[in-house]
Formats: C-alpha cells, sequence, structure tokens
C-alpha cells in the first residue's frame, strides 16, 4: 500500500513538471533532444520532462522606441530623431531558429534604417512630410524582418530636434514669406480696385445725371458728420467756360492783366 501510494505521488508530481499551459496569445516552440518538433497551440500540453524543451513566443503587438538618433539631412542640418515601431510574431519557429532575439534585432535594424532614411531626406520633407517617410521606413524594416517571421505594424516618427538657431532662421523665414504674400495680396487688391473704379467712371461718365447724384450723395455724407466745412464739387462742364474765359484773359501780349488778377479775386466778395 505505501509502495503504491508512493508510485503515484511520483506520477502525479511527474504529470505536474510536464504540463504546460500555453496562453491565448502564445505559441510554443519545442526541442526534443535538440530537434525542432511542431509547434504548440494554446492550452495545457504535456512535454517530457528533461528532454523536451519549451520556448514560449508572444504573438501581441510588442511597442519599440527608438532612442534620439543623431543624424544630420542631406541639406546639411543637425538633427535628433526618435521614433516608434509595433511590429509582431507572425511565424513563431522562424523567429526562433532565424535570429538569436528578434526583438533586440528589430531594434537595431530600425535605429541603422531610421539614420539611413532621414539621411537621405531635407528638413523641410523631414518635418512636412513625416507621413512618406513614416511609409519607407515601414518597407525598409519590414523587408529586413521579414525572414524572421516578424511583420512591422507600424512605424511613425515621434519628434524632430533641432538646433535653436536653426528654429530661428525658420521663424525669420516663416515671417518674410508671410510679409511677402501679404504684399502681393495688397497689390492685387489695388490692381483689382483700380480696375473697378475705372469701370466705374466709364460707367457714370456715360450717364451725367448719374454723376450729379453722386456729387449729391457726397454733400449727404459729409453733412451727417456734423463738420464746419463744407466741399462743394463743381462739374467740370458747368466750371469749364469760366476756366477757358480767365485762361483768355490772362493769356501773354495782353495788358492790364494786374487788373483782371484783382477783378478775379474780387469776384468771391461781390458774391
Amino acid at each position: 500500500m505505501i509502495i503504491a501510494t508512493v508510485v503515484f505521488l511520483l506520477l502525479l508530481a511527474l504529470a505536474v513538471t510536464s504540463t504546460r499551459v500555453l496562453k491565448e496569445y502564445e505559441q510554443g516552440v519545442v526541442f526534443r533532444l535538440g530537434r525542432l518538433r511542431e509547434p504548440l497551440g494554446p492550452g495545457a500540453r504535456m512535454l517530457l520532462p528533461g528532454v523536451d524543451k519549451l520556448i514560449r513566443v508572444d504573438q501581441r503587438i510588442v511597442t519599440l522606441t527608438i532612442p534620439p538618433q543623431e543624424v544630420i539631412t542631406r541639406d546639411n542640418v543637425p538633427a535628433r530623431v526618435n521614433a516608434v515601431v509595433m511590429f509582431r510574431v507572425v511565424d513563431p519557429v522562424k523567429s526562433v531558429m532565424s535570429v538569436e532575439n528578434h526583438a533586440v534585432a528589430t531594434s537595431q535594424i530600425a535605429q541603422t534604417t531610421l539614420r539611413s532614411v532621414v539621411g537621405r531626406a531635407d528638413l523641410d520633407t523631414l518635418l512636412a512630410h513625416r507621413a512618406d517617410l513614416n511609409e519607407d521606413l515601414a518597407k525598409s524594416i519590414a523587408l529586413m524582418t521579414e525572414p524572421w517571421g516578424v511583420k512591422v505594424e507600424v512605424v511613425e516618427i515621434k519628434d524632430v530636434e533641432i538646433p535653436e538657431a536653426m528654429q530661428r532662421a525658420m521663424a525669420r523665414e516663416a515671417e518674410a514669406e508671410r510679409e511677402r504674400r501679404a504684399k502681393v495680396i495688397n497689390a492685387r487688391g489695388e490692381l483689382q480696385a483700380s480696375a473697378e473704379l475705372r469701370d466705374a467712371a466709364k460707367t457714370l461718365s456715360e450717364s451725367p445725371a448719374s454723376l450729379q447724384l453722386r456729387y449729391l450723395q457726397t454733400l449727404l455724407e459729409l453733412g451727417a458728420d456734423h463738420n464746419s466745412t463744407v466741399v462743394f464739387p463743381l462739374p467740370m462742364d458747368i466750371i469749364g467756360p469760366f476756366l477757358d474765359g480767365f485762361r483768355g484773359r490772362t493769356a501773354p501780349g495782353v495788358s492790364g492783366a494786374s487788373p483782371v488778377t484783382n477783378t478775379a479775386e474780387g469776384t468771391p466778395d461781390e458774391h
């Protein structure tokens, strides 16, 4: 009876030590005496103690942060760039057989590719067209990690740090660009306004009555401000004959120019 109990306990201990439980997101790569076996799915799995070796492979998405990298862009601007890489294992056997540590290898490849891709782009592309660089990074990293059974899901450049002197230069450039646009818009507005004024003058010249109404409207606007000075515009067709007569009387060779001037000055007094 005692022997049976001991044997039962030994078998129970052996069953406990031989049982491995794999979670739903894990797969197991098993080596029996150094030889590769078929991968094991999730659930309870029996292994031979001392004979089988189990390596658990997590198939969830792993977030890998690339530390800041010192790079020089194509237009010779120094910058510090960091990024984030999201990947997951799609082939557990390759991730174990093809590379020693797929996470470390992916991190090193991501750092090298980041420096290479950013070095081929200029600063404007790095700041304004980051999506294109992210796509290029993802393709380059995925091409290297595919033989390891690792699939790159997302590659995003997180932050770009440039020297302070370059930031001030970019700020001055942006301010100059805004001033240039403001001057261009102002010039275009003046051009359009002059064209509209020309059309309005043509329209008013075709109708003397409308021009007279415009004069009256101007007087109404001046009177609404309660000004002490009143400006009364006179049409050229009214004062034209008076000006012609004045020029004729003051023409060269005509005597008595001074009396004419005095007469002209006295005219307002008579009125």
